[in-house]
């Protein structure tokens, strides 16, 4: 096994083990031990449970972001590409959340260390969604005139409705109303 997959091995037993036990209860032993690797490999590839459980976060947001790539390479209008975006962002967020068990609690407890480990994807979806406002804009599609800020207040409402989506009963009322939220989000709530 070569070093690169070693270590996402390393990752997937440590994500395995937060989801099912929460970051809390597992020590870098039991990793070592779900690994089959000794706790020199794990040490090797991480200092501490912390720098694993980073690893685990960047490797949920990579594959967050290689969703919303697959959406901003699609060939279609800008205000469509912004609706796919907004809702495979939330689908992927909450697959991610339920795929990880007690994570989910682990996610929203540390948020700061969430929020840091999101920091680099953050800004590059922010320039993904400052593409699609400029396109639009370029289309005569949005009636915005700044498509920077318009990218930073939608990445913030998207990400803001995160928690809210990852709960079944809000991502099924969601779901069922998608139009309406994207009607907001687009036109506002006045008349």
């Amino acid at each position: 096994m070569g070093i690169s997959k070693t270590r996402q091995m390393l990752v997937d037993v440590a994500r395995q083990l937060f989801a099912r036990e929460g970051k809390d209860n597992v020590t870098m032993n039991d990793i070592a031990n779900a690994s089959k690797r000794g706790r020199r490999t794990l040490y090797t590839y991480f200092q501490n449970k912390n720098a694993i459980y980073k690893a685990v976060i960047e490797r949920e947001i990579s594959l967050l972001n290689e969703k919303i790539e697959a959406v901003i390479r699609k060939d279609i209008a800008p205000d469509q590409k912004l609706l796919e975006y907004i809702f495979v962002h939330l689908d992927a967020t909450s697959e991610a959340l339920s795929r990880n068990g007690s994570l989910k609690a682990d996610f929203f407890k540390d948020i700061y260390e969430v929020e840091h480990a999101r920091r680099r994807e953050d800004f590059w979806e922010m320039e993904q969604l400052e593409q699609i406002f400029q396109e639009g804009i370029d289309q005569d599609i949005f009636r915005i005139k700044d498509a920077h800020l318009a990218a930073v207040l939608m990445l913030a409402s998207v990400k803001g409705l995160e928690q809210y989506y990852s709960r079944p009963r809000y991502c099924r009322l969601f779901n069922r109303h998608k139009r309406d939220i994207v009607n907001a989000l687009f036109s506002g709530l006045c008349k």
